[in-house]
């Protein structure tokens, strides 16, 4: 697979852990965590724009929650 190189934010301090975005073949996205970067997902844009839409307007805060609980 094609993979145009890795970015990331310019807002990701150096230590932590960040998402990684890299453009990929036929509007293709990769996203990876910077800690684990062998693990690779990949979507197009308009499941991510959904995705980041719903993200910003709390859409997904149960889900942290949930997970929250399951890690405490």
């Amino acid at each position: 697979m094609n993979v145009s190189p890795w970015r990331q934010s310019s807002y990701c301090q150096e230590s932590a852990s960040c998402v990684n975005v890299a453009a990929g073949e036929r509007d293709t996205i990769m996203l990876r965590e910077s800690e684990h970067p062998e693990a690779v997902l990949s979507t197009t844009r308009a499941p991510l724009r959904a995705f980041i839409r719903a993200a910003k307007v709390g859409q997904l805060d149960h889900v942290a929650d949930r997970c929250a609980r399951w890690t405490s």
